[in-house]
């Protein structure tokens, strides 16, 4: 690397930073994204969230070819750095440390915590977009993703833990009733109509009936002015 210019070595890492941010935003966009939105989307003809839902079946796999990306490129940052900081000062173990908390310092501001926030606030509209770059990544990747996987399964069946590609993706009643309650796209009384659907199973027979005695009837038959004023006083 010595052939190479400051300048052109300075490039590489800034790429370097950009594509570990690309695989931190996708991460997170990817697991925080709504299934059921995803789901939606995908049913009118959405290729991209097609294709988020397919990675998101391969839970391991997906999980895999992101963190093998982030992990070399993260590494590959970190060689550059050593190199960059050799050139500028020399081998000395404190331009060492210096350019060690540097790169440090970038990863985690540039590449880490900023796309992180960003993947999680955006995540449904980013997941798909991610996916069309996952998707080609993890075909080029599948058989070291598969090497790895095999002792990633290995240790996960020694501490007895069966992971499912579609865990989170059902609600009970409750967990439904609670997100028409907290659902900003219902409001008045559409909200209350189907927070009073899910609770149908809780309503008893008193619930629904009028008792006998409360019941009012008109005679046909009588004066137009004495079902007037029946009408008038009844609280129906």
């Amino acid at each position: 690397m010595d052939d190479i210019p400051l300048t052109s070595l300075g490039i590489l890492l800034a790429v370097l930073l950009v594509a570990s941010a690309f695989f931190s935003i996708a991460e997170t966009a990817m697991m925080a994204a709504n299934r059921h939105r995803l789901r939606h989307r995908a049913h009118h003809g959405e290729r991209g969230a097609k294709q988020a839902l397919a990675l998101l079946r391969e839970i391991d796999k997906l999980l895999g070819v992101i963190l093998l990306g982030n992990t070399l490129v993260a590494a590959a940052a970190a060689t550059l750095t050593a190199v960059i900081t050799k050139r500028l000062f020399g081998e000395g173990e404190l331009a060492l440390a210096a350019g060690t908390l540097a790169i440090t310092f970038a990863i985690l501001v540039f590449s880490e915590i900023s796309p992180k926030v960003v993947g999680a606030a955006h995540a449904d509209r980013i997941a798909p977009v991610v996916s069309y770059a996952l998707g080609p990544m993890l075909r080029l990747t599948a058989p070291v993703i598969w090497f790895v996987n095999l002792f990633v399964r290995a240790l996960l069946k020694l501490l007895r833990i069966a992971p499912t590609a579609e865990a989170g993706a059902t609600l009970s009643q409750e967990e439904l009733r609670s997100l028409v309650l907290e659902s900003q796209y219902f409001r008045g009384k559409h909200r209350a109509m189907l927070a009073n659907l899910l609770d149908l199973e809780e309503l008893t027979v008193d619930d629904v009936m009028t008792p006998r005695n409360q019941i009012h009837y008109l005679d046909l038959t009588a004066k137009h002015a004495q079902l007037a004023q029946q009408l008038a006083t009844s609280y129906h």
